[in-house]
């Protein structure tokens, strides 16, 4: 089992048909699930599964993840790039080792698969995923 940071594939296509919309306060409700170092997650994920996911069990952990907020796509010469605000699971106790980032609306299309780099635990403790900076080299989702 691995999470393999990634744009999905089948994001990829989607994009090019038209099913993702990223539109501040418009666009698409787009979530981020956390997961397990357990779990198998990556270019290949084609959507939100609860296989490999933080136990709901845990304290204010609810499967599915959390809502996130959308920046609008802008663009930096041939550079397309967008991201979201910066989300807290509050007073959380878990385990996770990375996160899919999945569109709500379009049934729980895969969009990107994030790999933390370690695993992260927390005992009532707030959990805050950090966004890359919001420019054509960083930002999280970019198109070159």
């Amino acid at each position: 089992m691995a999470i393999i940071q990634t744009l999905t594939t089948s994001f990829k296509v989607e994009l090019a048909q038209g099913l993702h919309n990223f539109t501040t306060g418009t666009g698409n409700v787009f979530k981020l699930a956390l997961y397990t170092a357990n779990a198998d997650l990556g270019a290949s994920t084609t959507a939100y599964t609860t296989s490999g996911e933080v136990s709901s069990s845990g304290t204010n952990y609810t499967a599915g993840g959390i809502a996130l907020t959308n920046i609008t796509p802008t663009t930096s010469g041939t550079t397309a790039y967008w991201s979201f605000q910066n989300v807290t699971f509050s007073n959380v106790t878990l385990t996770c080792a990375g996160a899919l980032i999945y569109n709500l609306t379009n049934n729980n299309r895969a969009v990107c698969v994030l790999n933390f780099g370690s695993t992260i635990v927390k005992s009532g403790q707030n959990l805050t995923i950090t966004f890359p900076v919001l420019e054509a080299t960083d930002a999280v989702l970019r198109i070159a």
